[in-house]
């Protein structure tokens, strides 16, 4: 199976199916020296792990990394390392009387086209079950931006129709609510409208930022691997995403060159931005302005209504999903748009290295 690696010199393999014996990640590119410790990954899994509230999967999983290789005493010793979680409560009976139809939503009409076998419980490698191996990768990535001084923040901007203006937000407040939004008013809005979403047996979508500050200018490619376009990829290839947007996004279409350039304006002998319409990223290239993130999720395409679809015969039937499923995607994917944005900046900042002599002299020199 071609595409479960990613990345160019930080690089990363996600293995394992939702209700196989375990799920993890290989990352191969990590530079020796990086402390790391379990916890730093456990961390960030347990912002994914189902079980947290009445918005998400009552399937029960402890989701515990076990670090196989690449770390000792404490650091990394760049060799390649390997992150296992294993499965503990799957029920792949509850997928048997759907085997043989192909959800409405999911990937598993797709999967069959393309390889002619599907592993139908819970949905195999095409499961959010694999972001996992991403979360897990995505630790080890923010843990080297974190000595750079790079930091991301990743939150709910939306759910359904309850939208957070950007006046409003507290980001003290993020971890303090269940849908991670940064305001606790518009939070009680989002729950009481998932609450209707699940009386009427259906589920809901909605849009995550990412917010990254601490990168200086410099970073990306100007062709074909631009920052942004290095970000958008990253971030679509997450199951539930079904758009991208960079600063302003589908706003700048409507907007006049007048509005949408950013000044320049120097101050302390630095090059500074009045405005950010961009997103952080001129050409490509980041422009040492916060890089803002927009990612759209669709609503979980598991629901307890019945649905039209076929089987795979092609007999037309009807089909009523039953099992544990997230009402809504959203919260559990703050941390997995957040771990795709720091393995695609760690993976940029170290082919970076190589785009001027002088770092490479400087380097070599000492």
């Amino acid at each position: 199976m071609a595409g479960s690696t990613y990345g160019n010199s930080f690089k990363i393999t996600t293995w394992g199916e939702s209700h196989g014996a375990a799920i993890g990640v290989v990352i191969d590119g990590c530079p020796s020296g990086l402390p790391l410790s379990k916890e730093d990954i456990q961390f960030y899994l347990d912002r994914r792990k189902p079980g947290q509230s009445r918005f998400t999967t009552a399937r029960q999983e402890s989701d515990h990394a076990k670090i196989l290789s690449g770390v000792f005493d404490g650091k990394t010793t760049g060799t390649p390392i390997s992150i296992m979680v294993e499965n503990q409560d799957q029920r792949s009976k509850d997928y048997g009387r759907i085997k043989d139809c192909y959800r409405p939503g999911h990937a598993d009409f797709t999967f069959d086209a393309k390889y002619g076998f599907r592993d139908y419980r819970g949905g195999g490698r095409s499961s959010g079950r694999e972001t996992i191996g991403r979360v897990a990768a995505g630790a080890v990535a923010s843990k080297l931006l974190e000595q750079l001084g790079i930091k991301l923040t990743a939150y709910t901007r939306s759910i359904g129709n309850i939208i957070i203006p950007e006046e409003e937000y507290d980001f003290s407040c993020i971890s303090e609510n269940q849908l991670y939004m940064p305001n606790r008013t518009y939070a009680k809005k989002a729950a009481a409208y998932l609450e209707e979403c699940m009386k009427n047996k259906d589920s809901a979508g909605g849009t995550i930022e990412c917010r990254i500050t601490g990168v200086r200018a410099g970073i990306g490619e100007p062709v074909f691997d631009k920052l942004d376009a290095a970000l958008a990829k990253g971030i679509m290839s997450i199951g539930a995403v079904k758009g991208v947007e960079i600063g302003d996004g589908f706003l700048a279409a409507a907007a006049l060159g007048s509005s949408n350039n950013d000044p320049f304006y120097s101050q302390n002998d630095q090059i500074i931005k009045r405005t950010n319409h961009s997103g952080g990223t001129l050409g490509g290239i980041s422009d040492g302005s916060p890089v803002l993130i927009r990612a759209a999720i669709k609503p979980t395409p598991s629901i307890a209504r019945e649905q039209d679809t076929v089987t795979a015969d092609g007999e037309n039937t009807s089909i009523v999903i039953t099992g544990r499923h997230d009402p809504v995607i959203v919260p559990r994917a703050v941390v997995v748009v957040e771990a795709m944005a720091a393995l695609t900046l760690a993976d940029l900042l170290i082919v970076n290295m190589s785009s001027q002599l002088e770092n490479i002299k400087h380097f070599y020199s000492r």
